[in-house]
């Protein structure tokens, strides 16, 4: 093609003109190219994608998830509320390895619910390090991502019942998302594993639970910096921390909404209200939604500084 270029050039100074705007084409290699930029790390609400980032980056994030809903214990108003948030500090020490140090706060209000004793209080709520490597990198020629994160944590509360504890759980978290069309449309899927064990304060008793997920989020590019789509996900709640005894199973549905609003600086919202779902304790069978584990609602912000 080179020699054809110079042969045009050669004969005629006007055809050599057309070559040229032809051989400009490489905007659409730059459209290609913006599609790899797109960072897939926080753009898919509560699933997470696999980037990772690159060596010398670091980042700040808020992150809180609002949980709300569980089942009245008796006539009467009831309430259930719990705001859980993180401040992390994301550092990359090489390419394709990010380590975030995390402090967690919680929130709650709890009134009148069914095995929950009433509440209203905030606290600190412990420390936890996320290590994440990323396999592989998505891009608009090799579309898929794959990483694997893994999270231990060290929390002063009961997730659920609130009380005071001491409990270590180590969550590990498969990774991927594909660009389905490049740089309009990505997949996002999230397969986790999450044990936890512990002692309530005070010779309270032993806690032991564990809980599997399987997440699937759809995004698309509706404007220059925003993305907008579904996401869909299975939880499954268990006694003991080898998924010995099931307690609960809750599938969850709504949108998740990603913005930049420049190129260091992003937002990311997440609704997910219980469409279904059941309780296996003998008292709760046939009883709608699975609320003994989880909630009827969650939201979750994440805002996050790159630096």
């Amino acid at each position: 093609m080179s020699l054809a270029i110079l042969a045009f050039q050669g004969g005629d100074p006007a055809r050599a003109g057309q070559d040229d705007g032809k051989e400009k084409p490489s905007s659409g290699d730059k459209g290609q190219s913006s599609a790899k930029d797109v960072d897939t790390e926080h753009l898919f609400g509560f699933t997470e994608g696999a980037d990772a980032g690159e060596k010398g980056e670091q980042e700040v994030v808020v992150d809180t998830l609002s949980r709300f809903g569980k089942r009245a214990a008796g006539p009467g108003g009831s309430r259930y509320r719990v705001l859980d948030t993180k401040l992390g500090y994301q550092f990359n020490p090489i390419d394709k390895l990010s380590i975030e140090l995390g402090a967690f706060g919680n929130l709650r209000t709890s009134r009148n619910i069914v095995g929950l004793d009433d509440k209203t209080y905030g606290t600190f709520d412990g420390i936890s390090v996320e290590v994440k490597y990323q396999f592989l990198k998505g891009s608009a020629e090799q579309p898929l991502g794959l990483a694997v994160e893994l999270r231990p944590r060290f929390s002063r509360v009961l997730p659920i019942e609130g009380n005071g504890a001491d409990i270590f759980d180590m969550e590990s978290v498969l990774q991927l998302d594909v660009q389905l069309v490049p740089d309009k449309l990505w997949y996002g899927g999230n397969l986790s594993f999450e044990p936890a064990a512990g002692r309530q304060r005070g010779n309270g008793p032993g806690y032991r639970s564990s809980t599997l997920l399987w997440s699937n989020a759809l995004v698309a590019r509706i404007g220059e910096s925003t993305y907008l789509g579904p996401e869909l996900r299975y939880l499954r709640g268990y006694a003991g921390t080898f998924l010995n005894k099931l307690e609960s199973e809750a599938l969850f549905l709504g949108p998740a909404l990603h913005h930049r609003f420049t190129e260091k600086i992003w937002l990311t919202v997440a609704y997910a209200g219980q469409v279904w779902g059941r309780d296996t304790a003998p008292d709760l069978t046939g009883r709608r939604l699975g609320l003994d584990q989880f909630e009827r609602q969650n939201l979750r912000v994440k805002f996050g500084m790159e630096f």
